[in-house]
């Protein structure tokens, strides 16, 4: 073994262990979450502490087109990529012996680029860190399994299952509904072991093939690196039942949408104490201070937690997603929840992001909003009740709107660097734009003969 190999976990020293390390992936994420970077054996990459990518990764869009730099001429200047070890983890559906790495950006001049998504949060739990905090995550991520669907024009379906019948909605926790497409279920344990992940719980979720998988709490960084596997993990595992997994809002006609609710807490660097609960138990200023700093920023985050067109058809009444910004204890109609907890482990949900959402950036745009509050030291509106379903919506309607505000809030834009955001509206924007030229089968069936 070589000596890099001696820094990476031990999951993966195990995974090669007595065998032939054939490739290393040497990888990033673009602004959608997409994993962009370079494979190469891993005789080369042993030989080479770095490798270059042009920065214009970060001004692709979904569909593959390149928004217009919005900050100079578009040269696409090489950044630098330096591998994480600590990432390194096994890609253990491919055929040869592969390990992948992610990589941190940096300019040629040494300072992290700021349009990298992994760079975003690590900004903000650096401001964290400057006010002697320490933010802890916990992230929910659901998912669908679906049929195959290889022609864009026909509805998602949901698949089939072992009793050869198609997935059914509506039988959230049900262990029945699990073993439906246990295969594929055993292949994401035996993936995310191979990988050293800890899934603290799968479960069925509310809608037609939809998934819950539960990760433990930690550190913001780590859980988003994961995360960032975890989409790659499940779809192969799918691939190998002739099914597809999708991260998409709002896949199916009538279902549920997908959500990564985010658990928050921040602990005191010095003690360890969560700063949310006070010597006797109780919650204190800087709990409130925290939701108050999610109602008021969060609006603008959306376009963050709420990337893509799709993503604005999850915010209904009635699917067990928020339509609104009030906080509650214990009350999943609200888009913040207060858990049942002890003191110590006293937190708050953001029910507001969805799975289709960047994990970097959704997790960064969260924490930004919480701390935020923290230094504003504001208090939030009165605790909702009963159901926040009766509430007006706080929420932007679509896209559009929701980066206009994005673009109007300074004190976000400052936390979560001024030319990241410049980039991500620009990318944003013009996936909306091409969006607006699409003709939906809504628009052809009651438009084409009746106006």
């Amino acid at each position: 073994m070589s000596d890099w190999t001696d820094q990476i976990p031990q999951a993966a020293r195990d995974y090669i262990a007595n065998r032939r390390l054939d490739e290393v992936e040497c990888i990033v994420s673009d602004i959608a979450g997409v994993a962009r970077g370079k494979a190469m054996p891993a005789s080369k990459f042993s030989k080479q502490s770095s490798f270059f990518l042009p920065n214009s990764i970060f001004l692709q869009t979904i569909t593959g087109e390149w928004a217009d730099n919005p900050i100079g001429s578009f040269t696409e200047p090489d950044m630098i990529l330096y591998p994480d070890y600590s990432t390194a983890t096994a890609a253990p559906w491919t055929a040869d012996v592969t390990l992948q790495v992610i990589h941190d950006a940096v300019n040629q001049s040494g300072e992290p680029v700021g349009t990298a998504p992994r760079n975003v949060l690590k900004r903000i739990v650096q401001l964290y860190a400057d006010q002697g905090w320490k933010p802890i995550v916990a992230p929910e991520m659901e998912f669908f399994l679906t049929a195959r669907n290889i022609d864009p024009n026909m509805p998602v379906m949901p698949p089939m299952g072992r009793s050869g019948r198609r997935a059914a909605g509506r039988q959230a926790y049900s262990m029945s509904a699990v073993d439906e497409y246990g295969k594929v279920i055993d292949d994401i344990y035996d993936f995310a072991e191979l990988q050293g992940f800890e899934i603290d719980g799968i479960l069925q979720e509310g809608g037609a093939g939809q998934v819950e998988i539960n990760l433990a709490h930690g550190d913001p960084v780590k859980l988003a690196d994961e995360i960032f596997f975890f989409k790659r993990l499940i779809r192969e595992a799918a691939l190998r039942h002739d099914c597809f997994a999708t991260f998409m809002a709002k896949p199916i006609e009538g279902e549920p949408g997908s959500a990564m609710h985010i658990h928050h807490s921040v602990t005191d660097i010095t003690s360890g104490k969560n700063i949310f609960s006070d010597a006797g138990g109780s919650e204190t200023d800087q709990f409130l201070h925290f939701i108050a700093g999610m109602q008021n920023h969060l609006p603008a985050a959306v376009a963050l937690l709420a990337p893509y067109v799709n993503s604005y058809r999850r915010y209904v009444p009635d699917f067990a997603a928020p339509i609104n910004l009030e906080w509650g204890r214990d009350n999943r109609t609200t888009g913040l929840r207060i858990p049942i907890s002890s003191a110590e482990a006293r937190r708050l949900e953001n029910r507001l992001a969805g799975m289709d959402c960047n994990p970097y950036l959704g997790i960064a745009a969260s924490l930004a909003c919480g701390y935020l509050g923290l230094m504003e030291k504001k208090m939030p509106r009165s605790e909702c009740i009963g159901s926040a379903y009766m509430s007006e919506t706080d929420l932007p309607y679509n896209l559009g709107d929701a980066l206009d505000l994005l673009e109007e809030n300074t004190a976000l834009r400052e936390v979560m660097g001024e030319e990241f955001c410049k980039y991500y509206d620009a990318v944003k924007r013009n996936e909306y734009k091409e969006f607006l030229q699409v003709i939906s089968p809504w628009e052809r069936e009651h438009l084409l003969l009746n106006v």
